[in-house]
């Protein structure tokens, strides 16, 4: 059922001010205009690299592809067309345990036997090979996800392979990592990732297992598994030995499996709070480690004193250029009341030249939602929204006739207990609320159940110290927003998780310090 929007508009407001329109399917071609006015109209430039995707991918154990004992597939669809990209096997609790069961014998015959710097040479090759396919796996990540070919070409591919390459650096300096301590491996690692960042996810979970000595069983998300899949061609391409690392694809089944087996010994998930939360319950007691990255509510906050065109270029990117599936994305914009009318404008007319459409193409800002259950989440959010009293600002641009779409949008009006400032929305939309003080401001943002990220804008070095020491955020981001390095942790306090992934806390997380 589609999901209908109040049309808002304020009294004696400007002319070209802001009106909602439905959140609807496409806007007719012939009417392109956007509220704020043109844009120019910029030739198709298709991403042309060519890619290669099987109709069927197997499991990844022991090193090769493997069908799944059921027999079962699922469809893996392309979110910008809704056609079916490829089938992909449905791993059940009998093929997660024989995957268990090839780590553990990688684990004690040959990986946890092997020296660091044997292990540094496998990771600096899958690292190397990853750089020469990265156009095909930015390609073959936009096609899957919906994310724009620019975010994942320019991101999260260089991102990938950074990460190889920075913990191939540490697997034979680990006791240099920990002076004064002996690390040793844990043993066998599950590893649970999202749909959000399928491959970057993946390598910042797989190199700093694989650097301490760990073998590993991995399960992408059920939307998102064809590059995973890849990666574990470049695995065999890279001669990695059999059993080191194992791929099994599968929903919430599979996933349960792998939390449960006995003979695991790390689980490193990162998802939604609520299944962080029954991941907690069912290894309290088993001795098995745990590291959680869960959900996020961001606070982006702007002071009267900032850079405010930087500040809401870093908006942008921040919440739109990724359509707002990041865990981190600054989903909630305070603003400083002095300077909330010219932030609002110009964050309303630069959301009226971001480009909707093929993710491929490389003009496009915004790509498609992930899956239709999330383009609904995200209707039924803002629409909770407008109903509590906010207004909604969308500019009219047109949509693709096939796929998951939703526009650049934010609302304003909008108060702490507002769904929309309580709950992660994973898209392009933004919560605009105003603050006076810098107390006030700290509050705002820690008014939330996550503690993940935040930015803060402002020319006060003085002031950027004294928020940072206030926030109950994992990561602070200053004059900036949504930068990462494989050098710096990540992670979060209360419902975002504990425990950190990148740098040298990462590669804590997967050993046991004596």
């Amino acid at each position: 059922m589609k999901t209908k929007l109040k049309a808002v508009t304020r009294k004696n407001s400007n002319p070209r001010a802001l009106v909602a329109i439905p959140v609807q399917r496409a806007v007719p071609a012939k009417d392109r205009r956007l509220n704020f006015g043109d844009k120019w109209d910029y030739a198709p430039a298709p991403e042309s690299v060519p890619v290669k995707i099987q109709p069927r991918y197997e499991l990844f154990i022991n090193g090769k592809f493997t069908a799944p004992t059921s027999g079962k597939y699922f469809e893996s669809i392309n979110p910008a067309t809704e056609q079916k990209l490829s089938d992909i096997a449905a791993a059940n609790a009998a093929d997660v345990d024989v995957a268990v069961k090839s780590a553990r014998r990688a684990y004690e015959k040959v990986w946890g036997k092997m020296s660091g710097r044997e292990r540094g040479k496998y990771l600096y090759r899958i690292a190397r090979i990853i750089q020469e396919k990265s156009r095909e796996l930015a390609v073959l990540e936009t096609m899957d996800g919906g994310k724009t070919i620019k975010e994942s070409r320019d991101i999260d591919l260089p991102l990938v392979a950074a990460h190889f390459f920075y913990n191939a650096g540490w697997a034979d300096k680990l006791k240099y990592a920990f002076p004064g301590r002996t690390p040793h491996p844990l043993g066998v690692a599950g590893q649970i990732i999202p749909w959000n960042f399928p491959l970057l996810m993946a390598a910042w979970k797989i190199a700093p297992a694989l650097a301490c000595g760990n073998t590993v069983v991995l399960k992408p998300a059920e939307t998102t598994s064809i590059t995973a899949m890849h990666l574990a061609q470049i695995f065999q391409e890279a001669g990695l030995p059999e059993g080191v690392v194992n791929i099994v694809t599968g929903a919430g089944e599979t996933g349960t499996a792998i939390v449960n087996h006995p003979d695991i010994n790390k689980i490193a998930f990162t998802g939604s709070t609520e299944v962080g939360k029954n991941i907690a319950k069912a290894i309290a007691g088993t001795g098995k480690k745990l590291t959680l990255e869960l959900g996020g509510k961001a606070a982006n906050i702007i002071f009267g004193d900032a850079p405010i065109d930087q500040a809401v270029e870093g908006i942008v990117s921040g919440i739109y250029f990724n359509q707002g599936h990041v865990c981190c994305a600054g989903s909630r914009l305070l603003v400083q009341e002095g300077v909330y009318s010219k932030v609002i404008k110009k964050l309303r007319d630069r959301i009226a030249t971001l480009r909707v459409g093929n993710p491929l193409d490389k003009n496009t800002d915004i790509g498609a939602i992930n899956s239709r259950m999330q383009l609904e989440k995200i209707r039924e959010l803002v629409q909770s929204g407008v109903d509590e009293g906010a207004e909604l600002v969308q500019p009219r641009c047109a949509l693709p006739e096939k796929g998951y779409w939703y526009p650049p949008s934010f609302l304003t009006g909008v108060t702490a207990s507002h769904r929309i400032a309580q709950e992660e929305i994973f898209g392009p939309v933004l919560s605009v609320m105003t603050f006076r003080t810098p107390e006030e401001a700290f509050e705002r943002a820690n008014n939330t159940p996550y503690g993940l990220s935040a930015g803060v804008w402002t020319d006060k070095g003085s002031k950027i110290f004294k928020m940072i020491n206030k926030l109950r955020a994992g990561v602070v981001w200053a004059n900036t927003f949504n930068k990462f390095d494989p050098t710096s942790p990540f992670g979060g306090y209360k419902e975002s998780g504990f425990g950190r992934e990148g740098g040298v806390q990462g590669l804590a997380a997967y050993c046991r310090l004596d």
